[in-house]
């Protein structure tokens, strides 16, 4: 039998209108942890599921959601960097779905695509090659700068290897934030330093059937030539 001890809990604002009351007692295990506090509570009124990261849930007049003292799903939903090389055709909805979060009110995107020219010639592809290793590493510095300078949740970085034809995408970057200019802003630094920093190569293949590696002019590499 695990043992159990009664807590009193208090509402206030749109708390106390979901459950009709101001204070209760209830019964729960004698060892238990803010999270588990705040599920014994919700299962006994459901209507707070709607608004629990609206609610501030405090122990003894401190926060109980440490460290980070912020609502329960903030606490429960981690950010993530989500990084992947593909020869698979890239989704927008795909890349975009994975940074959604109901925490965030903005998704910002970057799609690179695939143009038909290039210098008056006719591109009927691109092709894409790097050094993983090397490029995933890379982007993981450029997301944990991008968390050093924006308040954004989650960042997704997709490329294609590969042939790519015209008009589809090579490169996706979606990241989500709680407004607006922070996800905006992020999507900026990501796909500038992304050409900038990480090694992946580019060969225009033309329609004449000749065709052109392309250095990339903003990598780091490529300065003073």
């Amino acid at each position: 039998m695990v043992p159990r001890c009664q807590i009193e809990v208090l509402y206030f604002a749109k708390s106390a209108e979901i459950t009709g009351v101001r204070s209760e007692t209830i019964s729960v295990p004698q060892e238990i942890k803010a999270l588990q506090l705040w599920k014994e509570i919700e299962t006994l009124h459901p209507g707070l599921a709607d608004v629990k990261n609206q609610v501030i849930f405090a122990v003894l007049e401190d926060s109980a959601l440490e460290p980070s003292r912020k609502p329960v799903d903030e606490v429960e939903e981690k950010s993530k960097d989500i990084i992947q090389f593909t020869a698979e055709k890239l989704s927008v909805d795909d890349v975009s779905q994975l940074v959604i979060s109901p925490l965030c009110g903005a998704v910002s995107l970057f799609v690179g695509t695939t143009r038909n020219n290039f210098e008056g010639k006719k591109v009927i592809s691109l092709e894409y090659e790097a050094y993983l290793p090397m490029a995933e590493n890379e982007i993981r510095k450029i997301c944990h700068d991008i968390r050093q300078k924006w308040p954004v949740r989650h960042i997704a970085v997709f490329h294609r290897l590969g042939l790519v034809p015209v008009s589809e995408a090579s490169t996706i970057i979606a990241v989500s934030s709680a407004h607006r200019a922070a996800s905006l802003e992020a999507v900026s630094y990501a796909i500038d330093s992304l050409k900038a920093k990480v090694p992946i190569w580019k060969k225009e293949i033309y329609e004449e059937s000749a065709s052109s590696w392309k250095r990339n002019k903003e990598c780091f590499w490529a300065a003073g030539d």
